[in-house]
């Protein structure tokens, strides 16, 4: 007996290490003397081949967020621009549609809107640019319009003298190549000597209220003063101003009659003739305004006259190119192009090309609804 349990015991002795081979082909792995280590204690780890992969698929990833952050903050300020100025221009021109809607056409009273440079009768409306000739530049015009103004008892007055301009009378005026506007309220029948009131001819709008037809850095009160209290800045970013009218038999011209008809001026039919006044304006944002200043104080300004002036065409093979409704924006545009190509106006001054990108042009038609009378 004592003789078959010691075979046993030596039988189970060397199935042992059998056992623990078994074992450790089974888990992979056993220790330096031989005993086995359980999986949990077994430790991995990464290849450095695996761990440029893992940096290079990281850094991809994140150029491409980082790319695609910049460029939705690019179209977002962009975007923002954009509403700025379309706001600015609504604004302007809605205001413009109020008026010009309520105006008074009337054979007796005064205007000043653009015309030939011969034309007299009740004065020219322009500016001056350096591209030649007499009609350049911005614009002015100035009405009587039945609307409210500023008027001085505090009480609303049943008419107003209404005119538009860009002023333009020096760099160091807050208003400064910003669309303005006046709403002057006025009596009917004169009969306050302390408040205006309304004027008929021969009495010209430039003889009472001499800022209403001129503009420039004269402040001092006289026959040529330019500054009135009751101007406002309309559109802080409108910088070019521009209009035209379209007759009743549907061309648009630079004259506010219609030849064909035999009229030469507006004596007997006031502004008659006329169905709508097409509007063109060039507005810039706040931050896009200030790069150009930045580059050159006159640069601005020396945009503004690049703008070609609205001419009445005068036929095939003339050599003058024509000027229809649509085409005075679309040379606008061009204008903006070439500088955006070139860096610098027609004479040179610098426009950073981002600022001229951020330019834009609007157009629209104001109907005259009121019938001529009188």
């Amino acid at each position: 007996m004592i003789a078959k349990l010691s075979a046993i015991a030596t039988a189970r002795r060397s199935r042992r290490p059998l056992r623990a081979g078994l074992l450790a082909n089974t888990f992979g792995v056993t220790s330096r003397v031989g005993r086995l280590v359980s999986p949990e204690r077994c430790e991995g780890g990464f290849t450095l081949a695996e761990l440029l992969v893992s940096v290079f698929v990281l850094v991809i990833i994140i150029f491409m967020v980082a790319q695609l952050l910049t460029s939705a903050t690019a179209v977002t300020r962009t975007g923002h621009k954009h509403i700025n100025t379309d706001t600015q221009a609504r604004v302007a021109l809605d205001r413009m549609a109020l008026d010009l809607a309520q105006m008074m056409k009337r054979t007796d009273i005064d205007y000043y809107v653009k015309g030939l440079t011969s034309y007299s009768g009740h004065g020219n409306g322009h500016g001056w640019g350096h591209q030649g000739g007499g009609d350049l530049g911005s614009d002015q015009i100035a009405f009587f319009s039945h609307v409210p103004g500023y008027y001085p008892t505090g009480a609303q007055s049943p008419i107003s003298l209404v005119a538009y301009r860009v002023n333009q009378s020096n760099s160091t005026n807050r208003a400064y190549l910003k669309l303005e506007r006046m709403g002057k309220g006025l009596l009917w029948n004169g009969a306050s000597n302390s408040i205006p009131s309304m004027v008929f001819l021969p009495v010209t709008i430039g003889s009472l209220w001499p800022a209403a037809v001129n503009n420039n850095n004269n402040c001092g009160g006289s026959a040529n003063s330019s500054c009135d209290p009751d101007y406002e800045i309309i559109g802080p970013g409108i910088f070019r101003f521009e209009y035209y009218y379209i007759l009743k038999n549907g061309r648009a011209t630079d004259v506010p009659w219609n030849t064909d008809a035999g009229h030469t001026s507006t004596a007997g039919i006031g502004l008659g003739d006329i169905e709508a006044i097409g509007v063109t304006v060039a507005v810039i944002d706040s931050t896009a305004r200030a790069m150009i200043d930045a580059a050159n104080s006159g640069s601005l300004l020396d945009l503004a006259n690049d703008f070609a002036d609205f001419k009445t065409s005068h036929g095939r093979g003339v050599g003058q190119a024509t000027r229809y409704i649509g085409e005075l924006e679309a040379n606008w545009e061009t204008t903006i192009e070439n500088v955006v190509s070139t860096g610098a106006t027609s004479t040179g001054l610098p426009i950073p090309l981002e600022a001229a990108k951020a330019i834009r042009i609007y157009g629209r038609s104001l109907d005259l609804k009121t019938l001529a009378t009188f």
